[in-house]
């Protein structure tokens, strides 16, 4: 995973816990747009969440962010 990429990312889950507090879910695909215009780095993170950390569809926007923050 890309250093922008973890950024962004970290940039996503703060917006989603701003506006639907500290409780909520989301999936890896909340990073992407409703295209598929980079398939490596869609696999990448699919690997991260799934392959890697053994997540489930949805988690804790806070959590996740927490996750990224610590280079995990």
């Amino acid at each position: 995973m890309t250093p922008d990429f973890r950024t962004r990312a970290i940039t996503i889950c703060n917006s989603k816990i701003d506006k639907k507090g500290p409780t909520v879910g989301l999936s890896f695909y909340a990073f992407f747009a409703n295209k598929n215009d980079n398939p490596a780095l869609l696999m990448d993170v699919a690997r991260w969440w799934i392959e890697v950390h053994e997540l489930d569809h949805f988690e804790k926007a806070v959590k996740i962010r927490d996750m990224l923050a610590s280079g995990a």
